[in-house]
C-alpha cells in the first residue's frame, strides 16, 4: 500500500493521539515536548514524581497544553489517579479524602461521595487536569488483594454501581472527565497486576451480577472513559488478559453492553504484561482489540517503539485505518465536550484558592 508523505505524517499524528505517557519530572522536558509536537502525543499522565504543589503544577500544565495546541491544534488529556485514600496524586494542600473504602462504610456515603467527587473536579480543574483515573468500581469478594486494599466501595455490586455513578456524574458535571476502572472487574483477584498476570475464575453467571453492573451503571452515568484490567478471564478469553482480548473490549464492553466511550488501558509497563509480551506489541494487541488510549507510565523509549509498532501494522494491514479514525472520532469527541474550551490557567487564581 503506498502512502504519501503527507498522509503518512497524518497516520503518525493520529497513532500518537492514542497514547497517554509519563513523564520524568516537575517542568516540561525536552523529550517529553518532542513526543508531544512531533510526535501527536494525545495524552500526559502525571504522578507524585511531577507534582511540587498547586501552582507548580499548574505551570506545568500550562507549559504541555502551549506545546499541545502550537503544534497540533488539540489539546491533551492530562490525568492523574485521584481516588482519595492511598492512591492520591494531589496531596496537601489539596483537600484530601479517606478513599472509597471509607465512602463506602460511612453513614451518609452518598454525600461523602459526592463532596469528593466536586471537590476533587474544582481543584483538578483549577491547576489544568481534566481526567480523573477514578473511581474504582471492582466488587470486593472478601479480603482484597494488597494493591487493591481500600480502594473499593464494598462487597454489595448495587452500592458500588451507585457510588461509583454518583462520582462519574459530579467530576464530569464539574468538568473532569472520569474513568471507571478494572474492567472488567479485579475485585477477586488474588495477585497484583503491576508484578504479575492474575487469572480470574469467575463464572460467567457470576461476572454478570457481581463484576459487570457497576460498570453498566457507570455507562448509564455517561462515563468518559473505562480502564481495562490486566488478568485474564476463562469465562471470556482463556489465557489473554482483558487488555488484549478482543472479546472483553470489543465483543463484551463495546457489542454487548453498548459502551462507545474511551476505553484505556492499564500501564502496558505492569509486570502482568511484560512478563509475556513486549511493550510495543501489548500497544499493538491492546489497540487491535479496541482499547483506545494506550497507557505507558515511565518509559518513553518504549511509547516511541510502541507508535512505530502500530504504524507498521497499520501500514502492512494488519490494522485496518477504519480502527484508527474510529478511536480518533472517540477521541476528538471527548475533547471537544470536556477540554476544547480550557485556556491558560491562572496562577493568580491557584494562589489565591490554596493561600
Amino acid at each position: 500500500m503506498n502512502h504519501s508523505t503527507l498522509e503518512l505524517n497524518e497516520i503518525t499524528l493520529r497513532i500518537g493521539r492514542l497514547f497517554m505517557a509519563g513523564m520524568p519530572g516537575t517542568t516540561l522536558d525536552s523529550d517529553t515536548e518532542a513526543l508531544i509536537r512531533k510526535a501527536g502525543l494525545g495524552g500526559v499522565i502525571l504522578f507524585a514524581r511531577n507534582i511540587e504543589g498547586p501552582e507548580q503544577l499548574a505551570a506545568l500544565t500550562n507549559d504541555l497544553q502551549t506545546a499541545a495546541l502550537e503544534s497540533q491544534g488539540t489539546p491533551l488529556f492530562i490525568a492523574v489517579d485521584q481516588e482519595g485514600g492511598r492512591v492520591a496524586r494531589l496531596q496537601a494542600p489539596f483537600s484530601m479524602f479517606p478513599g472509597n473504602e471509607a465512602i463506602g462504610r460511612s453513614p451518609q456515603p452518598e454525600e461523602a461521595a459526592r463532596a469528593f467527587a466536586r471537590t476533587t473536579a474544582r481543584e483538578m480543574r483549577l491547576v489544568g487536569l481534566n481526567m480523573d483515573l477514578a473511581p474504582v468500581v471492582d466488587v470486593r469478594r472478601g479480603e482484597a488483594e494488597k494493591h487493591l486494599a481500600g480502594r473499593t466501595f464494598g462487597e454489595d455490586p448495587d452500592q458500588v454501581g451507585r457510588l461509583g455513578s454518583l462520582i462519574i456524574r459530579d467530576l464530569q458535571a464539574n468538568g473532569v472527565m472520569a474513568v471507571a476502572k478494572h474492567f472488567p472487574g479485579l475485585g477477586r483477584t488474588g495477585r497484583d497486576p503491576h508484578l504479575q498476570l492474575p487469572t480470574i475464575p469467575l463464572s460467567l453467571a457470576e461476572m454478570e451480577t457481581v463484576s459487570l453492573p457497576p460498570f453498566a451503571a457507570g455507562i448509564a452515568a455517561g462515563v468518559s472513559g473505562i480502564m481495562s484490567s490486566h488478568a485474564v478471564y476463562p469465562a471470556l478469553d482463556d489465557g489473554t488478559p482483558a487488555t488484549l482480548s478482543p472479546a472483553v473490549l470489543t465483543g463484551l464492553l463495546r457489542e454487548r453492553m453498548g459502551f462507545d466511550g474511551l476505553i484505556i488501558t492499564d500501564d502496558l509497563e505492569m509486570g502482568a504484561i511484560t512478563g509475556s509480551w513486549g511493550v510495543d506489541a501489548a500497544a499493538e494487541r491492546a489497540f487491535a482489540a479496541g482499547a483506545d488510549i494506550l497507557l505507558i507510565c515511565r518509559n518513553q523509549q518504549r511509547v516511541l517503539q510502541a507508535i512505530d509498532a502500530v504504524q507498521s501494522a497499520l501500514l502492512e494491514g494488519r490494522l485496518s485505518m477504519e480502527r484508527l479514525h474510529a478511536s480518533n472520532r472517540r477521541i476528538k469527541a471527548a475533547k471537544e465536550r470536556y477540554i476544547k474550551t480550557i485556556g491558560r490557567v491562572s496562577l493568580q487564581e491557584v494562589r489565591r484558592y490554596f493561600a
